[in-house]
């Protein structure tokens, strides 16, 4: 329910950046940190860590949605750094 929740927001975010409208933005990104701070608990670990780390495109992927305006700068579950 929660990551429903999200998922939802991070969409509406998505939008909000296609029209430009920064009232949308504001109160989607408000509503995913309301969301992430509430359930933080219960929420799998990669998501919090996409979340905190604010890569919205990658915990919008991670959760099964599609991002219209941002693209990940490297897929799901990596964070696309080098190896030692």
């Amino acid at each position: 329910m929660t990551e429903t929740k999200i998922k939802a927001a991070l969409i509406r975010f998505d939008a909000g950046i296609s029209r430009s409208d920064g009232a949308a933005v504001a109160a989607a990104l408000n509503d995913v940190e309301a969301l992430l701070s509430a359930h933080r608990g219960e929420l799998h670990p990669q998501l919090v860590h996409f979340l905190e780390g604010r890569s919205y495109a990658k915990a919008l992927a991670w959760l099964g949605g599609a991002s219209q305006f941002t693209k990940p700068a490297s897929p799901p579950g990596g964070c696309g750094g080098g190896h030692a």
